[in-house]
Formats: structure tokens, C-alpha cells, sequence
């Protein structure tokens, strides 16, 4: 039976610092849901009610454009080596841009990496245990560097600028 919370438990913070991927859902009133998997170690749990994951480049901007136009944001993240378990942090997010004042106070949390774009913090309202029985057991290998490699192909203007002209979501919402 599914178990909720008012916040992120000490044993929840464990979990997920362990956890090699996790993935963010967002929607806006109208358009797709998005959903997305994330990894190279950029979730971070701030305080029991609040979390921040750093953000890099990629093909789209709907999580950021989702969180402007509606707030609301979850997270997921499975065991897949562990005791089974699902966790998800349901709450409302911002995201805040590389060279903003917020950016740079978020980032005392982590590693620069190249293509880092923002960071997404939520305050989360709940988070919900669930059992993952059905999830299957896998062994994690590594971490995947392709993005990496693909910005390191750029100069910071460079890739600063391909970062710029992403304006939109798929949907045709703003992100700035």
C-alpha cells in the first residue's frame, strides 16, 4: 500500500541519494505531459521540503516553459537494485537560469558540468512510498557522458547561444 508524507523523510533523502536516474513530469493546462529521465548525479535534497536538480542542454525546454506557465512538477525515481520501491515527490517548481543570482546560490550544491543551462528547485508538498514490485532489477553500468561530449564540441558562446535561441516549448510555450 502506498504510503504519503508531508515531506521528505530521512529515509526518502537515503533513497534518493542512491539512485542513478530519476525522472520529472511536468504539464501545463492544455498540451503534452512531459516527461523526462535524468541522471550523472544532479538531483540534490536541499532541506525536507525542498530539492534542486541541475538542468543540462538539451533538445527541448518543457519543463522549464511548464513550471513558468503552471508550477506544478514531480518526481520519480524507482529501485532497480534495492529493496524494490517507487518514490514520488509531488510540488511546485522554479527554474532558474545560468547566470542568475539564484543559479549561482544553487550551485554551492553541485559539480559544474558543461551544459548546465538552470536549475529546477521545487518545494515539495508531499512525497508518496510505493512498493515497485512489477519494477525489474537491473545492474547499473556507468553513467552516460554523450551530452558532454556533444557541448564540449562548442565554445561557452557558442553553446550559451544555442542555449538562447531555444525560446519555446514543443507546445508553443514561453520559457523566458
Amino acid at each position: 500500500m502506498a504510503a504519503f508524507f508531508d515531506e521528505i523523510t530521512e529515509k526518502q533523502a537515503e533513497f534518493i541519494g542512491k539512485q542513478h536516474v530519476f525522472f520529472v513530469a511536468t504539464a501545463h493546462q492544455e498540451g503534452r505531459v512531459n516527461l523526462s529521465p535524468k541522471g550523472l548525479d544532479s538531483f540534490r535534497v536541499i532541506d525536507p521540503k525542498t530539492v534542486a536538480y541541475l538542468e543540462l542542454t538539451g533538445s527541448g525546454n518543457e519543463t522549464a516553459a511548464h513550471l513558468k506557465h503552471d508550477g506544478r512538477i514531480t518526481f520519480m525515481m524507482c529501485s532497480f537494485d534495492q529493496k524494490p520501491n517507487i518514490l514520488r515527490l509531488y510540488g511546485t517548481g522554479e527554474a532558474h537560469d545560468v547566470g542568475t543570482p539564484e543559479f549561482e546560490k544553487l550551485m554551492q550544491h553541485f559539480e559544474p558540468v558543461t551544459g548546465q543551462r538552470r536549475i529546477i528547485v521545487a518545494t515539495i508538498s508531499s512525497t508518496q512510498d510505493s512498493c515497485g514490485y512489477s519494477v525489474p532489477r537491473m545492474e547499473y553500468l556507468e553513467d552516460r557522458h554523450t551530452l558532454i561530449d556533444y557541448c564540449e564540441k562548442y565554445s561557452p558562446e557558442e553553446l550559451a547561444e544555442r542555449m538562447r535561441e531555444q525560446t519555446h516549448s514543443i507546445d508553443g510555450l514561453t520559457i523566458r
